[in-house]
């Protein structure tokens, strides 16, 4: 049983609920594939007041460790005792209502914010993951938010397509449509055509719709072109497919309307980690090509005087505007984060680094801002460097980061970077700016052209 209902799962969330109070964990983690029991595990630590950390399992062991350590993780529900005990847990006698392995260890208490429910971890900038603290309250307002906004749709099943760690399908994929009385689908993610952080098998997600009669997903980027590509390449389209939400990166414009020319019904939002997902969303009827939707009720948006969305307060980082009708449109990051078509944070100095730290490459710059693959421009440490020498250290680099962090290309720069020419600083620091300027074109012809049999690639 994979599609469940809020009542289908209430027996089963207040035992487990009753298990978790006598078992008085600190902090609860959950690492697991996407399933019934998820959604259960997640419901029953709420109720509880057990704080849960769900951990992707497309992050490292060393991430994870990462997050284990910070958050003072000392339970953890985990189908595979190999990874729980590789992580420093041991066995333990489950909590009555358990469906899933259960495991202990040793922690030392670690300060939290008052009220916490969930920490929700996102890939971070850098190597260690960044955690954000949310309320039960703050989850539950803009899950009713969204049930709010789409209840003129009538939806009554959603497929979740996405991790359920991830906080967009967490919010909008799993709470909204359960208080708005649908069914929530939750087969493995396998099942959907879904591996990792970035493998995508389009026919295989588009079969599942079909299967799963699904009204509604989400979708990143990355995601909806490859499946406006098999839909253009003669892919049947998902029969009751009504509403497929749009996130987690900057979309073009001309991509949505190919995308509904193909048939898939998509709509552009916005969110944050730190404001529990989903800030401002498109619905049927509420539309604006190009703008990421009007701000849903419970969030109050308004620009800074130098541009910057504030969403209650809280300084996102990125540029934007709201027009007269209320549509918010957002313009780009403050700083050069990238983020990749398929929702990932990437500090590009971090793979930069990791590619510097071999002995072919002197220099890196690394872009990829809503590409589905990271690319690099390097600058070999002597002119007569090989291409299997660099090669090597691109390897080498990708073996240390995770996959969406990876460089799937690069280039050799003609020149090294300097503060004579403008490319870098005084004290080295490469200015993007002026390098994209001058390679940006020739970067851009390398990117493949997501067609066809292309879009079900596994990066």
């Amino acid at each position: 049983m994979s599609a469940v209902s809020a009542a289908m799962l209430e027996a089963g969330v207040a035992r487990l609920a009753q298990g978790l109070r006598a078992a008085r964990p600190r902090m609860l983690g959950l690492l697991a594939d996407n399933g019934p029991e998820w959604l259960a595990i997640d419901l029953a630590a709420e109720r509880a007041e057990v704080p849960l950390v769900p951990l992707p399992a497309f992050f490292t062991q060393q991430q994870l460790r990462h997050i284990v350590a910070a958050s003072g993780m000392d339970a953890l529900f985990c189908p595979a005792p190999e990874v729980a005990q590789a992580l420093g847990f041991r066995p333990a006698p489950a909590p009555e209502g358990a469906s899933l392995p259960w495991f202990r260890r040793s922690a030392e208490p670690v300060a939290r914010p008052e009220g916490t429910a969930k920490i929700t971890f996102t890939s971070g900038t850098t190597g260690a993951p960044k955690g954000v603290h949310l309320g039960a309250a703050q989850q539950h307002a803009v899950a009713l938010a969204l049930a709010h906004a789409t209840r003129h749709l009538g939806l009554e099943r959603h497929l979740c397509l996405l991790p359920l760690p991830v906080l967009l399908e967490n919010i909008a994929g799993f709470r909204a449509p359960l208080l708005a009385g649908a069914a929530c689908c939750v087969p493995p993610l396998a099942e959907v055509g879904v591996g990792g952080a970035t493998a995508f098998d389009a026919h295989a997600c588009l079969a599942a719709m079909e299967r799963w009669e699904a009204q509604s997903v989400i979708l990143l980027p990355q995601m909806m072109l490859a499946l406006t590509a098999a839909l253009e390449s003669g892919a049947p389209l998902p029969p009751r497919l009504r509403f497929a939400a749009v996130g987690g990166a900057k979309i073009a414009a001309a991509s949505i309307v190919r995308a509904r020319r193909a048939g898939l019904p998509v709509y552009e939002g916005y969110g944050l980690s730190e404001c529990a997902s989903v800030v401002s969303l498109n619905v049927p009827g509420a539309d604006r090509l190009g703008s990421v939707g009007r701000p849903l009720p419970h969030a109050q948006v308004r620009i800074a005087h130098d541009g910057e969305i504030l969403v209650s307060g809280l300084a996102t980082g990125d540029l934007g505007h709201l027009d007269a009708e209320g549509f918010l449109h957002v313009e780009g990051r403050r700083k050069n984060v990238l983020i990749t078509s398929f929702g990932r944070n990437v500090a590009p100095e971090w793979p930069e680094a990791e590619l510097c730290a071999g002995g072919a490459i002197a220099q890196a710059a690394v872009f990829g801002d809503a590409r589905p693959q990271l690319c690099a421009l390097v600058v070999p440490r002597s002119p007569g460097e090989t291409d299997s020498a660099i090669d090597a250290d691109v390897r080498r680099a990708n073996a240390r980061l995770p996959d969406y962090a990876r460089i799937a290309f690069w280039l050799r720069a003609e020149a090294p970077f300097s503060a004579a020419d403008g490319s870098a600083t005084a004290n080295g620091r490469v200015r993007r700016d002026v390098v994209w300027s001058r390679y940006g074109e020739r970067i851009e012809s390398r990117y493949p052209t997501f067609a066809g049999a292309q879009q079900d690639a596994v990066l």
